[in-house]
């Protein structure tokens, strides 16, 4: 048994390391999509919320999770789900956007992209910089405030939440009041020491995160800024920007990394590591402490905006 993680977590660790530690860039990529499905029932409870609207355009789709509790404004977040560009979807993060909608009193956006290998660079990344403006555009609609608005994402939706900010800067577009990257995608070769020591045995391995980055980046240069965003030569006044990373985590160190590149650029940012837990644990509410903590950590941040 893996001690040093949390109890439940360290037994599926433990079955995964028992089952040969089974390589992703072997499976289809459906049966990644449909496995990656399969563990959202380890989010917990499916939480009311007050309503949920969906809408599709040509490219996104995006789901709107509106609270029950009136508010003369809502703080709103605008959310990119995880998947190392291969899989996710609604399903996969409705139960942890469900909480934060509801702890938060919050207008929460999931923003669907399109999938690699399907769709390569830069297709997500259109699709999260349209759905965002469009959702920006609107926001005083579904009565919130441009003001107390912050973008999200988990893995390679924190790369995308990330991109979506560079790329609104460069455009000299309003940015968000605030960022929240979740363990993100932020070098596509898979350069620290966290890919070397966690990258194997804890479920969410090197071989998975780089084979979904093989598959979306396509032809890009793995230094492109917008690959390994990291290494992005201007990072300087993007909003504050929030950062958690897993202890047991092959991306530990680049979003750790972020975070001092981040304060570097004159950006106020703050960087957690959630100890005991692997990459993913943000999902995992209903079998882990840490993920119902960090749900209410991010929600109250939400709040304060």
């Amino acid at each position: 048994m893996q001690t040093a993680l949390e109890p439940a977590i360290a037994e599926i660790v433990d079955g995964f390391i028992a089952a040969g530690r089974p390589k992703a860039s072997e499976l289809s990529w459906q049966a990644r999509r449909e496995g990656y499905l399969a563990s959202a029932s380890l989010g917990g409870e499916r939480e009311q919320v007050g309503a949920i609207e969906e809408w599709h355009e040509p490219h996104y789709a995006v789901r709107l999770y509106r609270p029950a509790q009136a508010a003369p404004s809502h703080p709103a977040l605008i959310y990119f789900h995880g998947g190392c560009f291969i899989s996710g979807e609604f399903e996969t993060h409705d139960r942890q956007l469900r909480m934060l909608c509801n702890r938060a009193n919050a207008l929460v956006f999931a923003v669907h992209t399109r999938l690699a290998p399907e769709h390569v660079y830069p297709a997500a990344h259109d699709d999260a910089m349209a759905a965002t403006l469009s959702i920006m555009d609107r926001l005083a609609e579904w009565g919130g405030h441009s003001g107390r608005l912050m973008l999200a994402g988990d893995s390679a939706g924190g790369h995308l939440a990330l991109v979506t900010a560079l790329r609104l800067k460069a455009m000299q577009a309003p940015q968000p009041a605030a960022l929240c990257l979740l363990y993100p995608m932020l070098d596509a070769g898979g350069a620290s020491d966290s890919y070397r020591t966690y990258g194997e045995d804890y479920l969410i391995t090197a071989d998975m995160l780089l084979s979904g980055y093989h598959a979306y980046l396509g032809a890009l240069p793995i230094d492109h800024p917008e690959a390994s965003p990291l290494h992005h030569p201007d990072l300087a006044d993007l909003p504050p920007t929030h950062i958690l990373t897993a202890e047991y985590d092959p991306l530990r160190d680049e979003g750790e990394a972020l975070y001092r590149a981040l304060l570097a650029a004159g950006v106020e940012a703050s960087c957690q590591r959630q100890l005991g837990v692997i990459h993913g644990f943000f999902q995992l509410a209903g079998i882990s402490p840490a993920a119902r903590q960090s749900i209410n950590q991010v929600a109250a941040w939400l709040r304060r905006l």
